[in-house]
C-alpha cells in the first residue's frame, strides 16, 4: 500500500511552524521560509497580506510528516517540505531547491488569488491538477509519441473536488520534481525531450520511493540513482553537458560543416526515438556512444535532419512553391505559343491539350529531383539505428523514378499517331491511360486537399494518413498538428487565391506573351549572323538557343520573384482593412483627442478599471442592462458627465490621468506650465460643471464673450443655446463664473461690508440668470472691461510677493465697472446703498476694500487662481499643448487604444503574474560625466548633441532642476550631476532607460491595485494625488492596502553573465548596475560567477542578486552550481536561458536592453495578459505579439528611414501575419511568452552557434511546430531604439540577412515549408526567406538583363532584332522598370504610406513620403537591398560573412574613406563598378547607344543603382563632402593600402589583413561553394572575349587565344617591375629606373608597330583596357578560391600584389565622384541638410555642428 494513501491532513495555518533562524535568510520576492512577524519584509503593514496569500501554498508543501525520511539529512522534520524531501533524495542543490520553492509557492499563490476561494487557509483543489497538466503536457505527449506509458501515477478522470490528499501531494511532487530538474539543467534546458527522458526515469524512482516498503530489515530501502549531495548535477547534467560542449568544440566556432557535428537540436532529437531507452538506460550509461568523452572518437551522428549549405535548400524546403511556379510557367508558354489574344481559345486545340499533359512529366521530374535531393542532403542520417529511414529513402527515390519513366513512356505513346496523322480511338485510349496514371500520381495532393478541408480524424485517422502519404510526408515529434481553424483557413486561402490569380494573370500578359514573337525570330535566325563564335563552338551550333536563354533569363527571374510583389500589395490592402476594423486611427493626434475627450473618461473607466456587475440583483434584466452599459462605455456613447457624477469613479479617472501627466513631467517631455494645462483637477470651489483640462478650454471663454457682445440685444435663451453648442465653451463659462464668485468671496474678509456687497452682487447675477433676464439686466458691452480687470487681479494674486495696495485698486476698479457700467439700470448712491451694493456710509466708496482683503495661505487656492487665469486668458495657441512631439504622440496613442477591442481588466490580485527578462552584454548603462564631456573630431559632445536634438526637453529639465533647488546653471555639473547623467542616459539606448521603462510596470500595478480596492473615503484621503505637481511618494499612502498582492505579480530580471567579473575588476559598469538595483527595488541581476579551484579548474555558478535596503548593500539570493561555462553557442540565447530560472509568473516578456516602456502603456499589461485565456482559432495563444515604437526616428534622416521601415513592419506587416495569414513568428522583443508552455519546450530562443544567428525567430518556429499560436496586439506598445548611422544600419541588416540565410538551412524552416498547407506555406515563405530571396532576385535580374544585352550587343542578334520586331525590347524595358518600381515602391514605400495614412491621415503620410524622397530615401533603400542580397547569398553559399559590431551610440562623427571601403567594397563598390563598366561597353557597341534617349530609357534604373551603391556611404556620412576631410581620407586610404603590417596587424590598419579576412568564408566553404564561385567568376573571361572580337585587328578564334598571350606578357612585365622595385628600388634605384624605361619603351614601340603594320586603331587601346582589366580581376577571384594550393607558391605573392593594385584602382574610381562633389560649392551644406533634416526642424545649428564650432553654453 502506498504511503500516500495513509497520509494525514496537512497542518493548518495556525500550526505552521515559524523557523527560529537567528539570521534572516536572503529572499527574492517574499520570504517563503522565514515568516517571523519582525521580518524586515513586513516593515509595512500592507505587506503582511503577501504572507497570508502564500501561506496556503506553504502549508501544502509542508505535508511531509508521513514520508520516508531521507538518510543523512540534518534538517528537522518540522522545517522540511516536499522540495527539501525531493532535494535530499535526488541530489538537487540547496539553492536550486530554494529557488524552485519560491517559484512554486508564488505560482500557487497567484493561482489561488485568481480563483478567489472561500477557504483561504488551503489551496483550491482545482489548482494543482491544472498546473501539473500544463507543466507536464509535453512530457505526456512525448510518452504517447514513443508508445511509452507515462510514469505519472494519477487518475485524471476523477473530479478535482473528489481528489484525495495523497493525489494532491503526488501532483505537487511531480510538478516540483520537474521544476527541480529544469532549474538545475543549465544548457540542457534547450533540450526539452532530453529533460522529459530524465524526468521519466526520476518520476519512476519517485514512484518507487512513495510505493516501496519502509522496512529496511529484510531488504534495503530503495534509493534513487542520484542520491547523495549534488548527485543530479554530477551524474546526469554534467555528462550530457560535456557531450554538448565537445560537439560545440568540434564545430570550430561554427565554421565546420553542420553535417559533421551535432547541435542542440540533434542531441534533443535523439530522444525522439526509442533507441534512447536502449542506448542510454538509467542511470545514464557513460559508455554509450551517445555520450562524447575525450577517449571516444566515434559517436552517434546527426538525428532527424542534416543541415547543408546550398541554394538547393530553397527547392527542398519550399518544393511545392517551385513546382507550382514551374508548372504554371510551362503551361503559360504552351498557351502563349499559339499567338492567341487570350489563353482560353487555345485550349480548344487538341494538340495544345496534349502538350499540357507534359506538365506531368515536369511534375514527376521535380518529385524525383526532390527525393534525390533529400537522399543526397540527408545521407548522413544513415546508420545502424536508422534502417527504416534507409528503406524509406530508397523507396522514395525508386517510386519517383518509376513515375518519371512511366509518364515519359505514356506521353510518347500518345504522340505515336495513326498513319494519317489524325487522332484515332487508340490515341484517345492512350490519353485516358495517361489520365488514369495521373489521377494516381496526384493522390497525395488530393489527400492534402482533403486534410486541408476536413480534420484528418473526420475522414481517416492520422496514422492512416501517414501510411498513405509516407513517401512525401515524414513522421516526427513536432509538426504533427499544424492545422488552423476552419474560418482561419478560409481567410488565408481567399487571400492567396487573389494573389495567385493576379500574379499569374499579369505574368502571362505582361511577361511571357510579349516575348514569344521575338523568341520565334531568334530561333529561326541563322547562326552565321552571329559575330561572336566562341559560344557557337562550345554549344555546338546553338547560338540561337543560347541567345533565347539569355533573353528569357531576366523574365524567368522576374517571374520567380514577383509573387513577393503582389503579396506586398495585397497584404497592404488587407492590413489596412484589419486596422480599420480594429479602430486604429480613431484618434490620430491631440487635436482629435480634444474633440473626443468628452468620452475619454468613460473609455478609461471601461478599459483600465476593473468592472464589477453594475446591477447586483442577478436577474436577466439587470444583466442585459449591464451589458448595454458596457457597450456604451466601450463605444464612447456614455458621456463623461455621467461618469463624473459618481465621485469615486470621477476621482479614479482624474487620479489616473493626472498620474500619466506626472510621469510626463518626470520624463521632462512637458513643462510645469503644460502640466497645469493638462491636469484634470478634482471638483472644488463648488463648481457645477466638469473641470476639463485647460488645454481643452483654450479660447472658449473669449469666444463666449464675443458672442455675448454680438448678441447684446438677443434673448437670453438664444445666447445660451449658442454657447451650449460647444460643451467645452459651456463648461468654461460656468467654471469661470463659479470660480470668480468663489475667489471674490474668499479674498474679502468674512462678515465685512465688502463681503456683503460682493455677495449681493452675485445674488443679483444669479437671480437674473434664473429668470432668464441676464441680457435685460446687464450691459454686455461692459463684459470686456470686467474681463480685463479680472485678469489684472489674477496676475497680482499669482505673484509670489503680494501687493495689497494694487489688489485694492483693481478691486475698486472692478466695483466701479460693475455698479456703474455693468447694470443697465443706472442707480444713484442712495439706491445702491438701499440695494446693498454700496457701503452704508456715504463717501466711503473710495475706501472700499482697504481693510477687507485677505490672502489665503493654501497652495491649492493659488493653483486654482492660476487655472482661472488660464481660462480667462487662453487663446487658440494653447490647443497645441503639449508642445513636445513625443508627448503628443503618446497621448494620441494612449487615447486611441481606449476605443480598440481588448479584454476587460481583472483586479490586480486576479491578474496573471509575469516577469520581464532582459539579456545584457556590454552596452552602456549610464552615461558618465567623461562620456558627456568627451568631444569628437569636430568638437561635439554627446551632451551638446542631446541638448540640440531635445532642446525643449532640456529646457524642461533645467526648469525641474531649479524647482528642486538648483540656483545657478553652472551647478548642474556638481550638485545635479547624477540627474544630468540620467537625463542624458534616458535619451540614449542605455540599460538605465530600459530599467526605468520596465519599472513602470511596478508603478502601474501599484496604482491599479489602489484603484481596484479604494473606497470613497480612502480616495478622498489620497486626493492629494490628483495634483500632478505634488511630490507624493507612491509608498506614502497613495498605494496603501494592496501592495502585498502587487509584489507577487511582477519581477524584473536583467541577465548579465559578466557582472561578477566586472565587480572583481571594479569596473564602473558594476557600480552603475548596483545604482540601478538600489534605485529600483524590484530589479534583480543574474550573472555567472567563476570561482577558481586551481590554476586550471574553475567552478561556475548561476547567481541572483538584489540590493537589500535594510543592509544597504548588495546581497546574494541564490547560487546554483553549473556543469561548466554557460556560453557554448551564440551567447544571447544562453544568457536568456541562464536568467529564465529566476523569473516568476505565468508569462515572461522578453525585452532587449535598447528598449523602453511608458507608464500609460504599462497600465494595459493586465488587459494584455488576459489574451492568453482567449482562443485564437483552435488554440490559446502561446506568444502575444506586441507593437513597437521606434523612439530614435527623429535623430536623423537615416534614423527616420529605419523608423519608417520598422514601424510598417511591426504594425501593418505583423498585423497581416497574425490575421489572416496565421504565420506571425517571434521577431524579437518585446513579445510576451506563455512562460510554462515555453519552459517545457526548449525556452524562448535557440542557441546553436551561427545556425541560430537570428535566435529569436526560432522561438516562433518552435512554437508553430509544437502546436502553439502567435497573436499580435496593437493596443499596447513598447519603445525600441534603432541604429542611427549607415554603418550601424548596414551591419544590422547584414546580421539579419545572414540570420535568414542560416534559417534557410535549418530543420525548422524545412519542416514548416513541407508541413504547412500550401497557402500557409506561401505565407511563411513570403514572410521570412522570401523577402531576402527577393533582394537577391532584384540584383540577379539587373545582372541577367545587362549581361544578356551585352551578349546580344557583342554577338550580333541585337542589330537584327532592333531593326525588326521590338517586342522583346519593350518587354525587357517594361520588365526592368516594373521590377525596380514595384520593388522600391510597393515593397517598402507602400506599407509606410498605407500605415501612415491609417494612423496619421493620408495628407500627413503623403507629406512624410515626399519629404523622405527629398532626403534620398530611394538611394538609401537601393543601397540596403544590395547589403541584404550580398550577405544573404554569401551566407547560403559559403557560410556567415563576418559582420562588424558598430554599437548603438549616437553618430556624431565622420566615417573615414578607409572604413567605408572596408565595409562596402565587396558588397557594393566592386559590383557597382562592374555594372557601370557593362553599361559603358553596351553604350559603345550596341546600336541602341546611338540613340541617347532610348539608351537612357532602358538603362536609367541601372545607372541609378550604380550611383546609389557607390555614393550612399558618402551621402549619409556626416561631413561626407567636406573637401579637407576628403583629401585627408584619400591620403589615409593610400597609407592603409601600402602599409605592410605584420602578424598582429588589424584590418583597420593594414590592407592585406583586411583582404585576407574578406576571404575567410572561402576557407570554410564546401566544394559546392567553391564550384559556384569559380563558375560565377568565369563571366569576366567572356567579357574579355567579346571585347577582343570588337578590336580592329581581330579575326577568328585564334586571336582570342593570342589575347591570353598578351595577358601573360603584361603579367610578366608587372612581375618584373614588382621584383625590381622590391629588390632594387631602395638600394640600387638606377636599376629600377632602367627597367621602367625599357618596359615603357617596349610598350610604346609595340603599340606603334601594331598601328603601323596592322589594322589596330587608337581607340582599340582603351578597348583593350576594358577587356583585360576584368580578366585580371577574374583571375584574382579564382586564385582566392584556390588559396590553400597557391599560398605556398610564389604565385600567391603575385596575386596579393595584383589585388592591391586593383583595390587602389577601385578606390580611385569610388573617390572620384566624392572628390568632385566635395570640390563643388554648396554640396556640403546640401548633404548636411539631407542627413540631419529632422534635427534642423528641432533647431539643430548644423552650420556650426559640421564645422566643429562648438556653441558654448552656460549649461
Amino acid at each position: 500500500m502506498s504511503l500516500l494513501s495513509q497520509a494525514p491532513p496537512p497542518p493548518s495555518v495556525d500550526q505552521l511552524p515559524l523557523l527560529p533562524t537567528p539570521l534572516e535568510e536572503p529572499y527574492n520576492i517574499v520570504p517563503t521560509n522565514d515568516l517571523l512577524p519582525e521580518h524586515f519584509f513586513l516593515r509595512h503593514p500592507e505587506l503582511r497580506i503577501a504572507t497570508n496569500i502564500i501561506r496556503p501554498a506553504i502549508v501544502a508543501l509542508r505535508h511531509v510528516s508521513d514520508l520516508r525520511r531521507p538518510p543523512f539529512v540534518e534538517q528537522h522534520d518540522s522545517s522540511m517540505d516536499l522540495l527539501d524531501w525531493l532535494g535530499a533524495f535526488f541530489g538537487f542543490q540547496k539553492d536550486n531547491v530554494r529557488n524552485q520553492r519560491e517559484h512554486l509557492v508564488l505560482h500557487l499563490a497567484n493561482s489561488q488569488m485568481r480563483r478567489r476561494p472561500n477557504n483561504v487557509d488551503s489551496l483550491d483543489p482545482a489548482i494543482l491538477p491544472g498546473f501539473r497538466q500544463k507543466l507536464l503536457s509535453n512530457y505526456t505527449s512525448w510518452c504517447s509519441y514513443l508508445g511509452r506509458d507515462s510514469n505519472l501515477r494519477i487518475n485524471d478522470t476523477c473530479q478535482s473536488d473528489s481528489r484525495s490528499q495523497s493525489d494532491s501531494r503526488r501532483e505537487l511532487l511531480y510538478a516540483s520534481l520537474y521544476l527541480l530538474i529544469w532549474g538545475e539543467s543549465a544548457n540542457l534546458r534547450f533540450l526539452p525531450e532530453c529533460i522529459c527522458y530524465v524526468f521519466h526515469h526520476m518520476a519512476m524512482e519517485l514512484n518507487k520511493l512513495l510505493e516501496g516498503s519502509n522496512d529496511g530489515i529484510t531488504d534495503p530501502p530503495f534509493l534513487p540513482s542520484t542520491f547523495r549531495k549534488n548527485a543530479f548535477l554530477d551524474r546526469v547534467v554534467k555528462p550530457l553537458y560535456e557531450t554538448i560542449k565537445a560537439e560545440v568544440e568540434s564545430s570550430r566556432g561554427g565554421t565546420a560543416p553542420y553535417s559533421v557535428w551535432r547541435n542542440y537540436d540533434d542531441i534533443n532529437e535523439y530522444f525522439w526515438s526509442r533507441n534512447c531507452f536502449q542506448k542510454l538506460n538509467w542511470p545514464l550509461d557513460l559508455t554509450s556512444d551517445f555520450i562524447v568523452t575525450s577517449r571516444r572518437i566515434k559517436h552517434v551522428g546527426k538525428a532527424g535532419f542534416v543541415e547543408h549549405r546550398s541554394f538547393w535548400n530553397l527547392l527542398s524546403s519550399f518544393n511545392r512553391l517551385w513546382v507550382m511556379l514551374i508548372l504554371v510557367f510551362q503551361a503559360s508558354i504552351i498557351l502563349a505559343w499559339e499567338d492567341k489574344k487570350y489563353p482560353w481559345p487555345a485550349l480548344a486545340d487538341g494538340d495544345v491539350q496534349v502538350r499540357l499533359l507534359s506538365l506531368f512529366l515536369t511534375w514527376s521530374s521535380l518529385r524525383f529531383l526532390r527525393s534525390l535531393l533529400n537522399a543526397v542532403m540527408q545521407y548522413r542520417l544513415v546508420s545502424n539505428e536508422t534502417k527504416w529511414f534507409v528503406v524509406t529513402l530508397v523507396m522514395k527515390n525508386l517510386v519517383a523514378a518509376a513515375w518519371c519513366v512511366l509518364f515519359v513512356f505514356l506521353y510518347r505513346r500518345i504522340w505515336s499517331k495513326s498513319p494519317d496523322r489524325e487522332w484515332s480511338r487508340d490515341v484517345n485510349q492512350r490519353i485516358w491511360n495517361f489520365l488514369e496514371a495521373s489521377s494516381v500520381f496526384i493522390l497525395p495532393e488530393l489527400l492534402a486537399v482533403i486534410n486541408f478541408i476536413l480534420p484528418c480524424n473526420k475522414v481517416i485517422s492520422c496514422k492512416d494518413f501517414h501510411l498513405l502519404s509516407w513517401w512525401f510526408q515524414d513522421r516526427r515529434f513536432v509538426g504533427r498538428d499544424l492545422r488552423e481553424g476552419l474560418m482561419d483557413r478560409v481567410k488565408y486561402a481567399l487571400f492567396w487565391v487573389a494573389v495567385l490569380a493576379t500574379k499569374f494573370g499579369c505574368s502571362y500578359f505582361l511577361q511571357i506573351k510579349p516575348m514569344i514573337t521575338t523568341t520565334k525570330t531568334l530561333l529561326h535566325l541563322d547562326n552565321s549572323r552571329y559575330e561572336v563564335h566562341f559560344l557557337h563552338i562550345i554549344f555546338n551550333n546553338s547560338n540561337s538557343t543560347f541567345a533565347v536563354g539569355l533573353l528569357w533569363l531576366p523574365v524567368i527571374l522576374m517571374y520567380a520573384m514577383d509573387l513577393q510583389i503582389w503579396y506586398s500589395l495585397y497584404s497592404c490592402l488587407v492590413g489596412v482593412l484589419v486596422g480599420l476594423f480594429s479602430r486604429l486611427g480613431v484618434i490620430r493626434d491631440v487635436r482629435q483627442l480634444r474633440h473626443r475627450f468628452l468620452f475619454f473618461a468613460s473609455a478609461i473607466h471601461f478599459r483600465l478599471m476593473h468592472q464589477e456587475l453594475l446591477s447586483g440583483d442577478g436577474t436577466w434584466s439587470s444583466k442585459i442592462s449591464d451589458a448595454i452599459r458596457r457597450l456604451k462605455l466601450r463605444d464612447g456613447h456614455l458621456h463623461l458627465d455621467k461618469i463624473l457624477k459618481r465621485p469615486v469613479e470621477a476621482n479614479k479617472v482624474s487620479l489616473l490621468w493626472n498620474k500619466i501627466i506626472t510621469i510626463f513631467r518626470e520624463e521632462d517631455i512637458t513643462s510645469d506650465r503644460e502640466v497645469e494645462l493638462l491636469e484634470l483637477p478634482k471638483n472644488s470651489w463648488d463648481i457645477r460643471v466638469t473641470r476639463w483640462p485647460c488645454f481643452l478650454l483654450s479660447g472658449e471663454l473669449l469666444d463666449a464673450l464675443n458672442q455675448a457682445v454680438e448678441l447684446a440685444d438677443a434673448p437670453d435663451k438664444r445666447l445660451w443655446d449658442k454657447i451650449c453648442k460647444n460643451e467645452y465653451r459651456r463648461c468654461a463659462v460656468i467654471e469661470a463664473y463659479d470660480s470668480i464668485k468663489h475667489l471674490m468671496l474668499n479674498i474679502t474678509k468674512y462678515r465685512s461690508e465688502e463681503h456683503s456687497i460682493v455677495e449681493k452682487l452675485f445674488q443679483d447675477i444669479d437671480h437674473s440668470l434664473q429668470a432668464q433676464n441676464f441680457i435685460g439686466t446687464f450691459e454686455m458691452n461692459a463684459l470686456p472691461q470686467l474681463h480685463a480687470e479680472l485678469i489684472s487681479l489674477l496676475e497680482l494674486l499669482r505673484k509670489p510677493k503680494k501687493e495689497p495696495a494694487k489688489v485694492v485698486t483693481v478691486l475698486q476698479n472692478l466695483y466701479i465697472v460693475a455698479v456703474q457700467d455693468f447694470f443697465k439700470e443706472k442707480r444713484n448712491i442712495d439706491k445702491l446703498i438701499e440695494d446693498g451694493l454700496a457701503p452704508k456710509r456715504k463717501g466711503a466708496t473710495s475706501d472700499l476694500f482697504y481693510d477687507a482683503v485677505e490672502f489665503p495661505d493654501s497652495g491649492i487656492f493659488y493653483r486654482h487662481v492660476r487655472r482661472l487665469h488660464t481660462i480667462l486668458t487662453s487663446n487658440v495657441s494653447m490647443q497645441n499643448t503639449p508642445v513636445n512631439h513625443e508627448a503628443r504622440r503618446r497621448l494620441a496613442f494612449f487615447s486611441n487604444f481606449l476605443f480598440m477591442g481588448m479584454p476587460h481588466a481583472p483586479r490586480v490580485e486576479q491578474m496573471m503574474a509575469f516577469s520581464v527578462l532582459t539579456p545584457y552584454n556590454d552596452e552602456e548603462v549610464i552615461y558618465s560625466e567623461g562620456q558627456l564631456r568627451k568631444e569628437n573630431e569636430d568638437g561635439i559632445t554627446i551632451l551638446f548633441y542631446l541638448q540640440t536634438i531635445y532642446s525643449d526637453e532640456w529646457k524642461n529639465f533645467m526648469e525641474r532642476m531649479k524647482r528642486e533647488g538648483l540656483k545657478d546653471d553652472s551647478e548642474i555639473w556638481t550638485n545635479k550631476l547624477e540627474d544630468l547623467c540620467l537625463w542624458a542616459s534616458y535619451r540614449g539606448q542605455t540599460l538605465a532607460r530600459t530599467v526605468r521603462g520596465m519599472m513602470y510596470y511596478d508603478r502601474a500595478l501599484k496604482m491599479l491595485s489602489f484603484l481596484d480596492s479604494v473606497s470613497d473615503d480612502e480616495i478622498r484621503e489620497g486626493s492629494i494625488g490628483l495634483d500632478p505637481m505634488s511630490q507624493l511618494s507612491e509608498s506614502n499612502g497613495l498605494y496603501k492596502g494592496n501592495y502585498g498582492a502587487t509584489c507577487l505579480k511582477y519581477t524584473y530580471v536583467v541577465a548579465h553573465q559578466s557582472y561578477g567579473k566586472k565587480k572583481v575588476k571594479r569596473d564602473p559598469v558594476a557600480d552603475e548596475i548596483l545604482y540601478l538595483m538600489r534605485s529600483n527595488e524590484t530589479l534583480r541581476v543574474a550573472y555567472v560567477d567563476e570561482v577558481s579551484r586551481s590554476r586550471e579548474e574553475k567552478d561556475y555558478f548561476s547567481v541572483l542578486v538584489k540590493f537589500d535596503h535594510k543592509l544597504q548593500k548588495e546581497v546574494e539570493i541564490f547560487r546554483i552550481k553549473l556543469p561548466g561555462p554557460m556560453t557554448l553557442g551564440g551567447g544571447k540565447a544562453e544568457n536568456q536561458n541562464h536568467g529564465v530560472i529566476f523569473t516568476r509568473g505565468d508569462a515572461v516578456q522578453a525585452i532587449d536592453m535598447n528598449q523602453d516602456n511608458y507608464f500609460e502603456e504599462a497600465l494595459k499589461m493586465r488587459n494584455l495578459l488576459e489574451e492568453f485565456r482567449v482562443y485564437n482559432g483552435r488554440r490559446q495563444p502561446s506568444i502575444l505579439g506586441v507593437r513597437e515604437h521606434i523612439f530614435t526616428g527623429s535623430i536623423s534622416s537615416l534614423a527616420q528611414f529605419m523608423s519608417g521601415q520598422e514601424t510598417s513592419f511591426v504594425t501593418l506587416v505583423q498585423r497581416v501575419f497574425a490575421n489572416p495569414l496565421k504565420v506571425r513568428m517571434h521577431y524579437g522583443h518585446p513579445d510576451v511568452f506563455d512562460r510554462f508552455w515555453f519552459l517545457t519546450r526548449g525556452g524562448i530562443s535557440k542557441a546553436t552557434r551561427v545556425l541560430n544567428t537570428s535566435e529569436d525567430i526560432f522561438a516562433g518556429f518552435n512554437c508553430m511546430l509544437r502546436g502553439g499560436s502567435v497573436t499580435h496586439h496593437e493596443y499596447i506598445q513598447v519603445g525600441k531604439g534603432r541604429y542611427l548611422g549607415l554603418d550601424q544600419v548596414s551591419m544590422f541588416e547584414a546580421k539579419v540577412a545572414c540570420g535568414n540565410g542560416e534559417q534557410l538551412l535549418s530543420r525548422d524552416v524545412y519542416r514548416l515549408g513541407n508541413g504547412l498547407d500550401i497557402f500557409r506555406m506561401l505565407s511563411f515563405f513570403s514572410s521570412t526567406i522570401g523577402f531576402f530571396f527577393n533582394s537577391i532576385m532584384v540584383v540577379l535580374i539587373v545582372y541577367a538583363f545587362l549581361w544578356g544585352q551585352l551578349y546580344l550587343a557583342l554577338s550580333g542578334p541585337e542589330t537584327i532584332t532592333s531593326t525588326g520586331e521590338d517586342d522583346n525590347k519593350k518587354a525587357l524595358v517594361s520588365l526592368l522598370s516594373q521590377e525596380l518600381f514595384f520593388q522600391l515602391g510597393l515593397s517598402i514605400a507602400l506599407p509606410s504610406v498605407v500605415e501612415g495614412s491609417l494612423e496619421h491621415g493620408i495628407i500627413n503620410a503623403l507629406w512624410d513620403f515626399i519629404v523622405m524622397q527629398f532626403q534620398l530615401y530611394v538611394v538609401f533603400y537601393t543601397f540596403s537591398f544590395g547589403t541584404r542580397s550580398h550577405f544573404f547569398g554569401k551566407t547560403i553559399l559559403h557560410g556567415r560573412a563576418g559582420c562588424k559590431q558598430t554599437g548603438r551610440g549616437f553618430v556624431v562623427h565622420h566615417t573615414t574613406f578607409v572604413e567605408n571601403y572596408r565595409l562596402y567594397s565587396r558588397s557594393h563598390f566592386v559590383k557597382a563598378i562592374e555594372l557601370g563598366l557593362i553599361l559603358v561597353v553596351y553604350a559603345s557597341f550596341s546600336p541602341i547607344g546611338k540613340y541617347p534617349f532610348v539608351y537612357l530609357a532602358m538603362m536609367v534604373e541601372c545607372w541609378f543603382l550604380v550611383f546609389s551603391w557607390i555614393m550612399a556611404p558618402f551621402v549619409f556620412n556626416p561631413c561626407g563632402f567636406d573637401w579637407l576631410k576628403t583629401v585627408n581620407d584619400f591620403n589615409e586610404f593610400l597609407k592603409w593600402i601600402w602599409y605592410k603590417g605584420g602578424v598582429l596587424s588589424k584590418a583597420e590598419e593594414c590592407w592585406e589583413t583586411w583582404w585576407l579576412e574578406e576571404q575567410d568564408h572561402l576557407r570554410t566553404t564546401g566544394s559546392w561553394g567553391m564550384i559556384c564561385e569559380v563558375l560565377i567568376d568565369l563571366r569576366f573571361f567572356y567579357f574579355q572575349y567579346g571585347i577582343v572580337k570588337q578590336l580592329s585587328i581581330t579575326e577568328g578564334i585564334s586571336n582570342y587565344l593570342l589575347s591570353w598571350i598578351y595577358v601573360v606578357v603584361a603579367l610578366g612585365f608587372y612581375v618584373l617591375i614588382t621584383y625590381v622595385h622590391d629588390n632594387y628600388g631602395a638600394k640600387r634605384h638606377i636599376y629600377y629606373r632602367i627597367v621602367q624605361f625599357l618596359v615603357i619603351t617596349f610598350t610604346i614601340v609595340a603599340v606603334i608597330g601594331w598601328m603601323k603594320f596592322t589594322t589596330y586603331k587608337p581607340k582599340d587601346l582603351l578597348t583593350s583596357l576594358l577587356a583585360f582589366l576584368p580578366t585580371g580581376w577574374g583571375l584574382i577571384l579564382i586564385a582566392q578560391v584556390f588559396r590553400p594550393f597557391l599560398k605556398p607558391t610564389i604565385v600567391w605573392e603575385i596575386v596579393v600584389s595584383m589585388a592591391r593594385m586593383y583595390d587602389i584602382l577601385f578606390g580611385v574610381i569610388v573617390m572620384a565622384p566624392v572628390a568632385f562633389f566635395s570640390w563643388m560649392p554648396s554640396f556640403q551644406s546640401m548633404q548636411t541638410r539631407i542627413l540631419f533634416s529632422e534635427a534642423f526642424n528641432k533647431g539643430l545649428q548644423l552650420s556650426q555642428f559640421v564645422k566643429g564650432k562648438r556653441i558654448y553654453r552656460h549649461t
